[in-house]
């Protein structure tokens, strides 16, 4: 095409020089010479266009096979300088990006190596292509020598089906305990792995049992011992009253304040252990459908002390086990009922539907919340005679079935807002 491009001009000069006066020599000289020319320039700029593709071919070449270090100069760009600047550019870009990627994996690598749980990942054929330390103790093997190792010769093919997470009593690679399994898909160049996940919960179950029963003691020495140590003073004030010779003449009202004493506060280390052994009777919940509108209306029409202002919400079914749910709501509108007969105020209760399932709304006009971090731990109580396992218990009903209590002081007003969340 650059041979064509001068190939008409070269023929009108031919034939210029030709038909012309000029003698033979002449003729042949300038024809040589024009042919030439032509030919050379020709040559030059195909030789011009073929290097600047050739320097683009080099420069995607390298950013194809990764390597991002080369530039195109800009000052031999020429008529190309756009396209040599975006080129750049793009490189520039994927530099960064490869840079960025790169960092990102070598973190993640450090994170999946020094985490405390065995991590696995196999293809779809079950083999395994990726292992970190903790599973390579945990099977034993090096992840040489793992990698490439089926998922049934390492033991671990039970772990790749069912739940995606549960928590299992097992014998693992000949290590026995309580294990928490958690399994998920992804891809890899196209093509379908599983990640297992193991880690072996038996110490932590162990420590936490063993500070659950530290708190256990602590809270029963602490209540048995506010109980005792007045029974015991009086036993013996009593004992002694009763060995004086000659009797004094009001001893037997001495007796009678002491065994009233006694006896109140063994009727009180009743009420505490009653308490106690109610929460550890709580049963798991029996689901069936049930209405929210009958469900509320209901345990409002049980509280007599105070009329409840009720705003109706949508009439929703949810499954859930009624008794439960009732001694839930009843212990949370008591609460707020008290609080409220302290200062002559109202309770307002709703009900709405909420991204997360049915929310429960129960605003009293009470003195508020005063300490918020002790609402939820057990036998803690602001009210005289009370058990301190209402709020408590109301959370691990909620919980059982899926939802969550909280409370809050109003804003702008005195009182507080509890809030009940139940999935549909």
């Amino acid at each position: 095409m650059a041979a064509a491009a001068g190939l008409p001009a070269l023929i009108c000069s031919v034939i210029l020089l030709w038909t012309g006066d000029f003698s033979g020599t002449t003729r042949w000289t300038l024809s040589g010479v024009l042919i030439a020319f032509w030919f050379g320039f020709a040559a030059a700029v195909r030789e011009r266009f073929a290097y600047a593709m050739r320097t683009l071919a080099n420069l995607l070449g390298a950013l194809r096979d990764g390597d991002f270090s080369f530039r195109l100069r800009m000052d031999d760009a020429g008529s190309l300088g756009e396209v040599y600047w975006q080129i750049n550019e793009m490189a520039e870009t994927l530099h960064e990006q490869r840079l960025g990627a790169m960092e990102a994996t070598a973190l993640l690598q450090k994170v999946i190596s020094e985490i405390d749980v065995a991590i696995f990942a196999f293809d779809a054929g079950g083999t395994l292509r990726l292992i970190n330390k903790a599973g390579e103790q945990l099977v034993r093997l090096s992840a040489a020598e793992a990698v490439g190792e089926t998922a049934v010769h390492l033991g671990l093919a039970p772990y790749l089906e069912g739940p995606a997470a549960t928590v299992t009593r097992a014998t693992i690679a000949g290590v026995s305990g309580q294990w928490s399994v958690r399994r998920g898909d992804f891809r890899e160049s196209g093509q379908p792995h599983q990640l297992l996940v193991l880690s072996d919960i038996s110490r932590p179950l162990r420590e936490e049992e063993l500070h659950a029963w530290q708190r256990l003691v602590r809270v029963l020495g602490h209540e048995i011992n506010n109980s005792l140590t007045p029974v015991r003073s009086l036993s013996s004030s009593l004992l002694m009253l009763v060995e004086r010779e000659p009797l004094p003449d009001d001893w037997r009202d001495d007796v009678r304040s002491g065994l009233n004493v006694i006896s109140n506060r063994c009727e009180a280390l009743n009420r505490f252990t009653g308490a106690y052994a109610r929460l550890a009777r709580l049963p798991a919940p029996k689901m069936q459908s049930m209405s929210v509108t009958e469900w509320i209306e209901r345990v409002v029409r049980l509280e007599q002390r105070l009329d409840v202002k009720l705003k109706k919400g949508p009439d929703v079914t949810i499954q859930a086990d009624p008794d439960q749910l009732e001694q839930m709501l009843i212990n949370m509108l008591r609460n707020a009922v008290d609080a409220s007969l302290e200062r002559g105020g109202g309770v307002t209760l709703e009900w709405r539907l909420a991204q997360s399932g049915v929310e429960v709304v129960i605003e009293d006009e009470g003195h508020g919340i005063s300490n918020p971090t002790n609402l939820f731990v057990p036998f803690f109580t602001t009210k005289p005679g009370g058990s301190g396992i209402g709020l408590f218990l109301s959370r691990q009903i909620a919980e059982a079935h899926g939802g969550s209590v909280s409370l809050k002081n109003r804003g702008g007003a005195p009182g507080c807002v509890a809030s009940i969340i139940l999935p549909m």
